[in-house]
């Protein structure tokens, strides 16, 4: 068995995606194949309405699939208990959290929660990991602080710290860096990057830092109308993949700037 076969983490077969109206299926997006390594960062692009996040969903049960397989660590994903999805994969979405008294550190240890017993006491194991995570995310001055208190960029980093916290081999956020200025965009990417590569989590994020992606993923699935694109950022660029994004002729990518360009 190759290397790369005992590495992955997900295997998606002929993947189909959307959702169920009055018993009537509405494909957002099928004939998805493609694979998680360990230790990668892999950002999904695409315009809004593709699929991102209806993808993502999929590959977290937290919507069911149309039609195809989805393997986590050669198991077929829908064979998982949720105790176990719970200790694989953990999710980050871009829904604000409810109102409360919560402090970080109590946010952040709530990711023990597959882990604990049914009273949710904290063995040493579990605050070993929430203070690892801590460590890991630079939030040692925060944790006293209550959520309703942190910025946009402070509680997203929390909510990444929570998700560390879990301690899953695999880290998918929904949109990570929606509504940051520029510094936390950069941050959070970095952060995201630093986690796949010192820790070999596999993280991926849906995205319209398109820039930030090309500069730091190990790879890109490019969600357009034709199917996903899968490959590492010099290869799709290099082969004008990236011009799919958008079904636009007034955007094009500028090999020589490396950027999106008006015409």
């Amino acid at each position: 068995m190759s290397n790369s076969i005992q590495n992955n983490i997900l295997k998606i077969v002929n993947l189909s995606i959307g959702y169920t109206s009055k018993m009537k299926d509405i494909l957002i997006a099928n004939d998805i194949n493609v694979n998680l390594q360990q230790g990668e960062l892999v950002c999904v692009l695409g315009k809004n309405g593709i699929g991102k996040s209806t993808l993502l969903r999929t590959l977290t049960q937290v919507q069911s699939k149309l039609s195809g397989k989805i393997f986590l660590k050669n198991k077929p994903l829908e064979n998982h208990t949720p105790t176990e999805l719970a200790k694989s994969i953990s999710l980050v979405l871009t829904e604000k959290i409810p109102p409360s008294n919560l402090t970080v550190y109590e946010l952040i240890a709530l990711g023990r929660q597959p882990y604990t017993n049914w009273l949710g006491t904290l063995t040493k194991e579990d605050k070993k990991q929430i203070n690892f995570a801590i460590e890991q995310t630079h939030l040692q001055n925060l944790i006293h602080k209550r959520c309703d208190e942190l910025s946009d960029g402070q509680l997203q980093r929390v909510m990444i710290c929570r998700a560390l916290a879990q301690n899953t081999e695999m880290i998918i956020l929904d949109e990570p860096t929606a509504h940051l200025d520029i510094q936390h965009k950069i941050e959070t990417f970095k952060l995201l990057q630093n986690l796949a590569h010192q820790l070999q989590k596999t993280i991926l994020i849906s995205t319209h830092e398109i820039q930030l992606a090309l500069q730091m993923a190990d790879k890109l699935w490019l969600m357009t109308s034709k199917g996903l694109i899968n490959g590492e950022p010099k290869t799709l660029i290099e082969n004008d993949s990236i011009n799919q994004i958008f079904d636009s002729k007034t955007i094009y990518f500028d090999k020589k700037s490396n950027q999106f360009l008006v015409n």
